[in-house]
């Protein structure tokens, strides 16, 4: 994996609105994902890094360059904004083709870019429909193919399953795990924390402007191992495996949730997971199911922000 974005000490503010304060990181190859609440400056970041806003301080460099005016590393970059910005009586196809056009395309290569881009984000069959009727999933999809219509070697995606339903954010799930077993770099803006989970394990974590943790999630979360962490055990014996558990030096306290889960904290889930794996095995506890509530980025991002 080689770096594609670092940014050394940039801050970025508006008046007396500090949007990002201090961001020190380096973002690799791969899926990445860019996570925060609203506010957090997940855009800012982004728009630093499409070189539309100047740092107010320190220096941000995207391929090893400044991305300002510098249309090398541009035109290496595909984007996906958050918001809409359509001609509703425009094709999808008509979309994909003129953003490719001025791109600076020939005609012909427009021609096929826009069909291949439409047919990558599966939108084939309604490429030719006025964007008017299309869904809300239809046209964020439509949206990446502009962006993937030039093949860029970084993609921005800002908050792509905005307002999708069910199955739309399946299908956006879907995509963007495509993309990134097919060897593109992409940069996911989100604030739901399991839609990241969903699509890369790689986080950038942002919290009022400023880089609260970034790596693996497994990496971040071994970062508050002095924390404890809670699993719970759904089982038909839930007094019986409490016995067991009791002694146990790995175990800070056990509760009931009903009368088929127990709930174990402790300060040493390596320990305290081996010993569950044994009794797991053991028919008189009738274990069915071992889940870590901590082990997820909201524990995380709970834990690092509060």
């Amino acid at each position: 994996m080689s770096t594609i974005i670092t940014a050394q000490g940039i801050s970025k503010w508006f008046g007396e609105v500090v949007a990002l304060n201090d961001v020190n990181v380096e973002i690799s190859t791969g899926v990445t994902g860019l996570l925060g609440a609203n506010g957090a400056g997940k855009s800012t970041f982004i728009k630093l890094a499409l070189g539309l806003y100047r740092p107010s301080r320190g220096s941000l460099s995207v391929f090893g360059e400044s991305p300002r005016n510098n249309m090398d590393v541009l035109r290496r970059i595909g984007y996906c904004p958050e918001t809409d910005t359509f001609y509703d009586n425009m094709t999808g196809y008509e979309y994909v083709y003129w953003l490719s056009r001025y791109w600076g395309m020939s005609a012909k290569h427009a021609e096929k870019a826009a069909e291949e881009a439409c047919d990558r984000v599966r939108m084939t069959e309604r490429m030719d429909d006025p964007i008017e009727e299309y869904s809300k999933g239809m046209r964020q999809r439509i949206k990446i193919a502009q962006a993937l219509a030039t093949d860029p070697d970084l993609l921005f995606l800002d908050e792509p399953m905005a307002g999708l339903d069910p199955q739309g954010r399946e299908e956006m799930f879907s995509l963007i795990q495509e993309l990134g077993d097919n060897g593109y770099s992409v940069i996911v803006s989100s604030h739901i924390l399991y839609e990241v989970e969903r699509v890369t394990d790689n986080v950038v974590l942002l919290f009022q402007g400023s880089v609260m943790a970034h790596g693996k999630v497994r990496e971040i979360r071994s970062l508050i191992d002095s924390h404890p962490h809670t699993i719970h055990v759904d089982c038909n014996a839930t007094r019986a495996l409490a016995a067991h558990f009791i002694h146990d030096p790995a175990v800070l306290n056990l509760d009931f949730e009903g009368d088929t889960r127990l709930v174990i904290r402790t300060k040493d889930p390596n320990a305290c997971y081996a010993s569950l794996n044994e009794v797991a095995l053991k028919p008189e506890f009738e274990v069915t199911r071992i889940h870590c509530a901590d082990d997820n980025l909201q524990a995380v991002f709970d834990y690092l922000v509060k």
